[in-house]
């Protein structure tokens, strides 16, 4: 069984889409990236999210938003 990368529960963060298994809205990657920030320092101010989850994150936006673009 594949887990999801992103979950959303109306019981967790009032439904807000956060990594699965922790309470960081994926919104957060995001303002980190758009402040300038690294993966690392989201991963370092985050830690009960994984390298994985935010690869996998990424990827699956970069995918896409080049199917968005085709």
């Amino acid at each position: 069984m594949i887990h999801p990368v992103v979950s959303r529960d109306p019981e967790v963060m009032g439904g807000t889409p956060v990594f699965s298994g922790t309470r960081v809205p994926a919104q957060t990657l995001l303002d980190y990236l758009e402040a300038g920030d690294s993966i690392d320092q989201f991963l370092e101010g985050f830690p009960s999210v994984t390298s994985d989850q935010v690869i996998a994150f990424l990827s699956r936006r970069k995918d896409r938003l080049v199917e968005s673009v085709l």
